[in-house]
């Protein structure tokens, strides 16, 4: 139990401290990358409350997300390369050891059962009873059955700010080829054939 409560701690104080640098850092990319680092501390403390659907839901789909909005970052700000990895270098330590500590962290959380929170003697009763199905698999009836209409109007309003994220991020470049698919749809045979006379002993 002690050694449960230290880990507790641990995590919480490295989820604060990356939380604090998310939004204190003046790099656009720094900021992103500690909140990556939160959002593994934070899916750390679930697994060990024994929540593991919203730990992965934290790794895969937010983890995710954080990358799609490194994306956008640098599409919207046009962060130059050049001069940010000029001090690459700089960070190199600083940026190992905040790995070391991912590592760590997922080693220490995934090793065992040793740290997973033991239910009491009278728990509540979850719909359906624990001892009937998974957590993973009540959530998942619950979100596909009660809450499948909420759940597909959520999804269409993800979908509608992705457009519009790509929408006010699209930049056209002069000398840039870009397919026109009316264009392609409408040609025919005169348009899509040159017939070339070429005399003997000429080349085309």
């Amino acid at each position: 139990m002690v050694l449960q409560a230290l880990f507790f701690y641990l995590f919480a104080a490295i989820m604060i401290a990356a939380a604090v640098m998310v939004v204190s850092s003046r790099n656009p990319v720094h900021s992103v990358l500690f909140l990556i680092l939160t959002f593994f501390n934070a899916a750390a403390l679930f697994l060990m409350s024994g929540a593991e659907f919203l730990a992965l839901i934290l790794v895969v789909v937010y983890v995710g997300a954080v990358a799609v909005l490194f994306l956008f970052v640098v599409m919207m700000l046009d962060i130059d390369f050049a001069e940010l990895r000029s001090g690459v270098m700089e960070y190199a330590p600083v940026g190992a050891l905040i790995g070391v500590v991912l590592a760590v962290e997922l080693i220490v959380v995934l090793a065992g059962n040793a740290f997973s929170v033991k239910p009491g003697v009278n728990p509540v009763q979850p719909i359906p009873d624990l001892a009937e199905t998974s957590n993973i698999k009540a959530l998942g009836d619950i979100l596909y059955t009660d809450y499948a209409y909420l759940f597909q109007i959520a999804g269409m309003l993800l979908l509608v700010a992705m457009i519009g994220a790509i929408v006010l991020t699209l930049r056209h470049k002069e000398n840039v080829k870009r397919q026109n698919i009316a264009r392609q749809v409408a040609r025919n045979r005169q348009t899509a054939i040159d017939v070339v006379k070429v005399k003997p002993g000429q080349g085309a």
